[in-house]
């Protein structure tokens, strides 16, 4: 009954947790959204023709946004990324990431999704509207939105200058 359900998980489980985590900010939530999108995923199994990663990336984004709207979500404590900071002041690099996070946080759920599928997974804009379900004109404009938001944000206009000036 399995048809490379199990190979599948053990394959893209992980990949699917990072994916949730940059939408939810929470790893707890993260594991919740990623077994319910495979919990769905098992019962459509059979029908899902060729790549199922759309089918389950979709069941993802659709889960958070439900529960975003429901307020299934508590106030999630700043994120902290592993550290790949400049070796001369990794202090500075912790702080730049928690502003990013923060001002991502701030965003719409489905402003989120398409900055986290486009620029941290790497989709096309074709992908991440096959799997948002909208156009992938859509797409290009709640990126566009997304990122003039994340520019007038104070905390990214004060880490930019920052950088500038070092």
């Amino acid at each position: 009954m399995d048809d490379g359900f199990a190979e599948y998980v053990a394959q893209r489980h992980l990949r699917l947790c990072r994916t949730a985590y940059l939408l939810a900010r929470d790893w707890g939530t993260a594991e919740d959204l990623v077994q319910t999108a495979l919990a769905k995923a098992w019962l459509a199994w059979r029908r899902i023709e060729g790549n199922p990663d759309p089918y389950v990336y979709r069941i993802i984004v659709n889960t958070h946004s439900s529960w975003w709207r429901r307020r299934w979500r508590g106030e999630i404590p700043a994120a902290t990324l592993p550290d790949t900071a400049d070796p001369r002041d990794p202090a500075a690099e912790v702080e730049d990431q928690d502003a990013l996070w923060n001002a991502i946080g701030a965003l719409s759920p489905r402003q989120r999704a398409v900055v986290v599928l486009h620029y941290f997974e790497g989709r096309t804009l074709t992908q991440v509207a096959d799997i948002v379900g909208c156009s992938t004109g859509a797409v290009k404009s709640q990126l566009g939105r997304a990122l003039t938001r994340l520019r007038v944000d104070p905390d990214i206009q004060a880490m930019t200058l920052e950088r500038t000036s070092r």
